[in-house]
């Protein structure tokens, strides 16, 4: 009987990186194989070493500040730890593709999608540009991308978060790739999105027999794609085997914890007669479209049409829909960050001529926490420099010493030893950076916080302790929140109402439970569909 040897071997292999004393390891002594048509799923927190073992086998690394004291890697048999450059890039891109989490660091500002898409089916393919258009064409469709000839020719700034994803997706898939290793490929796309992602990812290896390492914090997905998984914490390997032995059947004490932690518990209860903090009826921000030589608006973009509002004390108001149907835009336009029209009332007092000064006083009552906590504080301060950044500013003439008193209790109310505060970004995990991010918002005491996806880049653990931390200081503070997530599963654990929206005006809106329990909409049902199929759904199921 004939031996077939698997598509990809790592065996025993270690990551280190040059520190200024002794080389720290990554990733330690790892192994695992994967077949042709086979997917894989590495499964871990951040700082496991799942990204550094998946970026080993590309040789992606930043060389010679890694290192890899032991261990190979053998694609088809080749070992590529030490390969040379040119053997390297003859398998990059063609046989091996990736997706990494962040589009935006991936494609380039400043080349359109048809060029980006098109330049690698011209290097590996040899496509002329005339089929090098047919067949980017051809995979923007395949990726649910609409109006594909429309957005040949825009830049990436142009598309929201889940066209950019589907893009780098389409160029993943163009060379029909032998292994495809996707990294945290859908944490930034909405469910039903994410749904229809798997299922494209599925069909194209069904089609083309491509093995997959698939690389994701949300076990929910791991259950449906994977064929095996492997568990890693702190560079080794805990867990491994197929997919439904290791989730009946944990080995390890940290793959059970990981089974366990989603977010629970329900809304902190408000009083219906609590005051109205913030307002707003018929809110609208069209973006003109411009055209011609003069360019004359020849339309608009209604990114929000029509949406009325409120927020009460002790409230928190979640927002979801699709990439594209309005939920930042709203959120910025009432807090008076873009222009809008509309009424908007702070605390009953109409806002909505205020002009950037008018506002200032304002500023500390109405905060904001982004999803990204690692775009959104800059590495070039502290965090004692971060948190005290908005008492500079708006913190009423308060001295050095009481302005880092106030810093190290928004440190310590966030679960932060405030000794850390000197400190910069970088030392600390992506759970850590969010609750540095949301104590620089809760140093200026606000009333009324807006959280746009703030649990959407965490892993699952950490996104059941930021829920906690939110519920926790909204109880102690009487906040009120408009939280925006396409994580239905935190909107049902934070929200008392829900909001769905779908080009920028609203589908549905009632409190959570209703929601939840019995929506009406269609396009809500749709959206709940995709959302709690993943988690119940079995297995090889999503999407269908």
């Amino acid at each position: 009987m004939a031996f077939s040897a698997p598509l990809l071997q790592v065996r025993d292999l270690s990551v280190a990186f040059r520190t200024e004393g002794q080389p720290e390891l990554a990733v330690d002594k790892v192994s695992f194989s994967l077949d042709k048509g086979e997917t894989l799923a590495l499964v871990g927190e951040s700082g496991s070493g799942k990204s550094v073992t998946a970026l080993s086998i590309v040789q992606l690394l930043n060389y010679p500040a890694a290192s890899h004291p032991s261990g190979e890697i053998l694609f088809r048999g080749q070992n590529l730890v030490g390969a040379p450059e040119r053997a390297l890039q003859r398998v990059r891109g063609a046989d091996i593709t990736m997706v990494f989490q962040e589009p935006m660091t991936s494609l380039n500002p400043l080349h359109t999608i048809e060029r980006q898409v098109g330049e690698i089916l011209s290097v590996h393919r040899g496509l002329s540009k005339k089929e090098a258009r047919a067949r980017s064409l051809e995979l923007l469709t395949q990726v649910g991308i609409r109006e594909p000839e429309k957005r040949l020719g825009a830049f990436p700034h142009q598309l929201s978060g889940g066209q950019r994803q589907r893009v780098m997706i389409a160029m993943a898939l163009a060379n029909d790739p032998d292994l495809l290793i996707a990294d945290e490929p859908t944490t930034a796309l909405d469910v039903t999105v994410q749904a229809q992602i798997l299922a494209l990812l599925k069909e194209m290896q069904a089609r083309t027999g491509m093995a997959m390492l698939f690389i994701t914090h949300d076990l929910s997905i791991v259950r449906k794609i994977a064929d095996r998984v492997c568990v890693m914490l702190k560079g080794r390997i805990v867990d491994a085997g197929p997919t439904g032995q290791v989730f009946a059947n944990p080995t390890s004490d940290y793959t059970r914890r990981l089974l366990a932690a989603e977010p629970k518990g329900k809304a902190t209860p408000f009083d219906p007669e609590a005051r109205t903090i913030v307002s707003a009826d018929d809110l609208k921000v069209w973006f003109p479209i411009r055209a011609g030589l003069l360019r004359s608006t020849v339309g608009h973009v209604k990114a929000v049409d029509g949406v009325s509002l409120a927020v009460k004390e002790g409230q928190t108001l979640g927002v979801v829909g699709e990439s594209g149907s309005g939920k930042t835009t709203l959120g910025l336009a009432l807090l008076r960050l873009i222009s809008s029209t509309g009424p908007i009332a702070y605390l009953g007092k109409p806002i909505q001529g205020f002009d950037r000064r008018a506002m200032i006083p304002l500023r500390k009552e109405m905060q904001i926490v982004f999803q990204d906590p690692y775009g959104s504080l800059s590495p070039r301060l502290s965090v004692a420099e971060i948190v005290e950044e908005g008492l500079n500013v708006l913190g009423g003439g308060l001295d050095a010493g009481r302005r880092r008193e106030a810093v190290a209790q928004a440190l310590a109310s966030v679960g932060i030893d405030p000794k850390a505060m000197d400190r910069y970004p970088h030392e600390f995990s992506g759970g850590q950076r969010q609750r540095i991010a949301i104590a620089r918002a809760m140093v200026l005491q606000p009333k009324f916080l807006v959280l746009d996806e703030p649990t959407s880049a965490l892993d699952m653990s950490v996104q059941a302790q930021i829920v906690d931390l939110l519920r926790e200081l909204q109880q102690r503070h009487r906040l009120a929140y408009l939280f925006i997530s396409h994580d239905l599963k935190v909107v049902r654990a934070l929200a008392n109402e829900v909001m769905v929206m779908q080009g920028g005006k609203i589908v549905e809106h009632g409190p959570a439970s209703e929601i939840f329990e019995r929506p009406r909409e269609d396009y809500t049902k749709a959206l709940f569909a995709a959302a709690f199929a993943m988690a119940t759904a079995p297995e090889g199921v999503v999407g269908q």
